[in-house]
């Protein structure tokens, strides 16, 4: 072990830092506009069982080389596997975290206009029906959105300066209780109104037919990645942190059912709200929480407004807690990489990926709009991590821990040692995750 590495407090602090990580903008925002465009309790199921079937086996993995290496994603691979061309997962980790945190700040910093646009009473100023030109007005900006964007990151940055007990540890304490109550709060409210049956049905009774759509899976296992910081070195670089003597199946366990169940309750929260006051579909893509959702909140009335500002306090707390993992994988590689302290590499990585974040945040149909092959450059780095770098790292480490790294040497670290669930563990890894994740990087590919 490496002696001078941080550590996590408590496991409590751990998990409840993983599951920052893991619920974010995904839960919420993504995870709602893509069950809408994906029929709703069809997409659901298959997005459970995706879960427990790859993402808890594909997590497990990743929480055993993080703790085994003790080191960053990349370091990890190389103690395991010295001079093996494994090291590619790593590598691959450090740079979809990088890819993803600059277009996530740019989102983040969307949410964040809202929250203080709502605070102020501008948001709730719109006229009804005008919030689809009130935010495309704002992201088509060429100065607003890179404000908002290094704002956020701003944040991000002075919590991951502190380290790891200090700063992540302690703001996921914080953030974390407080994200469960106002979501159960909102959602509570949620059910009170008339369309609470017709999007809890949509929520939870599937269409049947849905399931014959290979696109249902391949956004499924998508959202399973994205959801869980699969393939991005987060989940490594985060159990790097930890003592020998935590168990790692439960930590697996708790942090997926949890993230699970912070999804399933952003669900019964927004679309319950959609159907009674909207006038719209559930399928309204990306723009569903900024557009769709402030047009419901103006239609409630004042409580509208006190709804709306809960709402949007929500998503910047879940997005923040994520941002913070994402700027640690690359801070933790600088940090052995380049032999910098933490304050260094904390500085140096959030500028880089700030200013790598421009093009997204001016992507968006401004006069400085920035494209790359005909698609915006926030759509194309979205694309090619949600569709590519991200489940070909879940599906390298998925390889490595299988069949790369020696079975009783993964089993022992895993804690699952002569165990049946250790030996069913092991045949998911080798088998179900790879072949699930390469039906689905196929349909991708091809699609």
């Amino acid at each position: 072990m490496n002696k001078g590495r941080e550590q996590w407090a408590t496991k409590m602090g751990f998990i409840l830092a993983a599951v920052g990580s893991a619920v974010g903008l995904g839960n919420i925002w993504r995870f709602s506009y893509v069950t809408g465009d994906s029929g709703g309790a069809a997409f659901l199921l298959i997005y459970v069982l995706c879960i427990f079937l790859v993402g808890l086996p594909v997590l497990l993995a990743e929480f055993s080389i993080g703790r085994r290496g003790q080191s960053d994603v990349v370091g990890s691979f190389n103690k395991i596997a010295p001079g093996k061309p494994w090291v590619i997962g790593g590598v691959l980790g450090v740079l979809t975290s990088f890819l993803i945190l600059s277009f996530y700040g740019v989102i983040a910093g969307w949410v964040v206009y809202f929250l203080y646009s709502y605070i102020t009473g501008s948001a709730g100023a719109v006229e009804e029906g005008g919030y689809a030109d009130f935010f495309l007005n704002f992201i088509g900006g060429s100065v607003g959105p890179v404000f908002w964007q290094f704002f956020f990151m701003a944040l991000v940055i002075a919590i991951v300066f502190f380290g790891v007990k200090k700063g992540i540890e302690f703001s996921n304490r914080i953030f974390m209780p407080l994200l469960a109550l106002i979501l159960i709060i909102l959602a509570g409210y949620s059910l009170t109104l008339d369309g609470a049956g017709e999007g809890l049905s949509f929520l939870f009774t599937p269409d049947w037919g849905a399931f014959g759509e290979p696109s249902v899976y391949a956004a499924a296992v998508g959202q399973a990645f994205f959801t869980l910081s699969l393939g991005m070195g987060a989940m490594i670089t985060y159990s790097s942190y930890l003592p020998k003597e935590t168990r790692l199946p439960s930590a697996a366990g708790g942090v997926v059912v949890l993230d699970t169940l912070f999804a399933i309750i952003a669900g019964i929260m927004i679309f319950p709200a959609v159907f009674t006051f909207a006038n719209v579909e559930p399928d309204a893509g990306p723009g569903l929480i900024f557009i769709v959702l402030p047009e419901v909140f103006n239609q409630m009335g004042t409580g509208g407004t006190i709804f709306a500002i809960f709402f949007f306090f929500l998503v910047a707390i879940a997005a923040l807690s994520s941002a913070i993992s994402l700027l640690e994988v690359s801070v933790s590689y600088l940090m052995r990489k380049m032999n910098w302290e933490r304050r260094k590499a904390t500085i140096i990585a959030g500028v880089v990926v700030t200013l790598f974040g421009v093009p997204s945040a001016l992507s968006q149909g401004g006069p400085l709009t920035f494209t790359v092959f005909d698609l915006p450059f926030l759509d194309l780095i979205d694309t090619i991590t949600d569709k590519y770098t991200l489940p070909l790292g879940g599906m390298i480490i998925a390889l490595f821990v299988g069949w790369g790294w020696n079975q009783v040497d993964a089993l022992k670290e895993t804690g699952l040692t002569d165990s049946v669930i250790g030996m069913i563990w092991l045949w998911f890894i080798r088998i179900v995750a790879p072949l699930g994740i390469a039906w689905i990087l196929f349909l991708n590919i091809f699609s």
